[in-house]
Parts: structure tokens; sequence; C-alpha cells
């Protein structure tokens, strides 16, 4: 009777790890509501805190900010480098954006508003697929080099801490079961 409740709970164990690193997030950009500024400082940069999330593939970032005075702009990566807003892939003004992470790779954003992107305000985040993050190739790595993307930036985690936390109730469950 003992081994069929090992492998109830194992098995219990087993689908929660499973279900809470798939699960698509909503990610604040930069964690706070008024991030989407000119960064007052290098350590006060989107891309820093980019470079301490991981993103996956279904996962959204959110913007906060005054529509009639910024807007957020989806570009190529050579739009990225050179702050160029003439041709975005995609166009938000309405000071709640909600963007749809739907593929690995880099994703690139800037301000619309005028001199904003020069003095620092964009953000290159990097989705991570789904299968890499599931074996665990990623998951509580260093984020990938910004040399390999030839930009200022670092890419993402966010489900780590689920994952941790359920290897620490897989672990306890093996530590009791022993006992």
């Amino acid at each position: 009777m003992a081994s069929f409740q090992r492998a109830v709970v194992f098995s219990l164990v087993l689908m929660s790890l499973l279900w809470g690193s798939s699960q698509a997030k909503d990610l604040l950009v930069g964690g706070k509501t008024d991030a989407w500024k000119i960064p007052s400082s290098e350590s006060d940069s989107l891309n820093k805190w980019a470079g301490k999330a991981r993103f996956l593939i279904g996962d959204s970032l959110v913007w906060k900010y005054d529509g009639q005075k910024d807007s957020v702009l989806q570009v190529t990566k050579e739009a990225y480098a050179a702050c160029n807003t003439t041709n975005p892939i995609e166009e938000y003004k309405d000071g709640n954006t909600k963007v749809k992470l739907d593929k690995s790779g880099p994703f690139y954003f800037i301000s619309g508003a005028e001199g904003h992107c020069e003095k620092g305000q964009k953000i290159v985040v990097v989705v991570l697929s789904q299968k890499r993050t599931q074996v665990g190739n990623y998951v509580g790595s260093p984020a990938p080099s910004p040399v390999e993307f030839e930009i200022p930036a670092v890419a993402p985690t966010s489900s780590a801490s689920n994952l941790k936390g359920g290897l620490l109730v897989a672990v306890g469950v093996l530590v009791l079961g022993l006992f």
C-alpha cells in the first residue's frame, strides 16, 4: 500500500511541476506601472530588468504609460539599434499595451516619443522556446550573452520560481517517504 501512495504522490508532484512551469504570464514591463520612461541611469534601464527575467512563448508584456505623450513601437533589430521610429512592425498608443510573445527569439521595442529611444527608452526581450525550458536547459542558468544578439541586453526568466517550488515539494515528498 505504501508504494501505491508514493506513486500517487509522485504523479501529483510531477503534474504540478509540468503545469506550474508552463503557465503563460502577463509581465508588467520594468516590474512597475511607471517604468516606460527615459531611464535615469544605466541601473534603471529596462534591459537590466529584462536580463533578470525569463520570457516564454505565450507570456505577454504589459506597458502602462500616458498614451497622449508616448507610445510603444515593436521594431526590427536594425530599427532598435538606430532608434528608427519610421516603419515599426506594430505601433501601440493606448497607454495600456499588451503584447503576446508568440514565438521564440528576440523582440525589440522602442519609445515612439521623439528623442526618447536615443536616451535609452527601449527594451529587447528574448523569448525561450517551451521545449528548451521544459527540458531544463535554461532554468536557473545565466541569460544568453548580449554579444550573441549584438544588442545591449540579455534574456529573461519567468517560470524558474515555479520549477524551484515544485522541486522543493518533490524533494520534501521523497524525504518524508523515506521515514
